[in-house]
């Protein structure tokens, strides 16, 4: 006899972010500083609890909400990537890639653990933080957890913690 599984899909507008970025490809190639309108969705899987739900749907709306919201409206720079080089100091980031050079005001900048800002680099950064955030503030830990980024309309990178995870990575 088949077990049911649960889970809990968050979708809505308020975990839109609008950032800037730039990635690499094939190594040598850095494109020119763009931005998106990002738009992020998670499958939050486990069992009820004694009050017959995976996750409060309101706990997790807030802890997404939150880490969405550090992002908005920055420039989303790399810190993990072998030739993008960010210098920081208290007033300004700067980022190198070969001879091109970019310098923004500190403030404007979230600095990543991840090498190139794509998609799915960022879903993963997402999901991270949005699972350390259910088990310090909501005492929780998924049996699963997907998080999509979607970049533009219908273009997602998509990062997936499975069913076998046991704790924040």
């Amino acid at each position: 006899m088949l077990s049911p599984t649960y889970r809990v899909h968050l979708a809505k507008d308020q975990f839109t972010f609008c950032a800037a970025h730039f990635i690499t490809l094939d190594g040598d190639t850095c494109e020119p500083l763009h931005g998106h309108n990002y738009r992020v969705s998670v499958d939050i899987e486990g069992l009820p609890d004694e009050n017959q739900y995976v996750v409060d749907f309101i706990a997790a709306r807030d802890l997404l909400a939150e880490i969405t919201g550090k992002l908005d409206h920055r420039v989303l720079l790399p810190t993990s990537h072998s030739q993008i080089k960010v210098d920081v100091d208290e007033r300004e980031v700067v980022a190198r890639f070969g001879d091109r050079r970019w310098v923004f005001p500190a403030s404007d900048c979230v600095l990543l653990p991840v090498a190139n800002t794509t998609a799915e680099m960022l879903a993963q950064f997402i999901g991270d933080a949005l699972l350390a955030a259910l088990a310090e503030k909501a005492n929780f830990v998924p049996s699963s957890l997907e998080v999509a980024i979607d970049e533009c309309d219908g273009q997602q990178g998509i990062c997936r913690w499975p069913a076998s995870f046991k704790g924040t990575p």
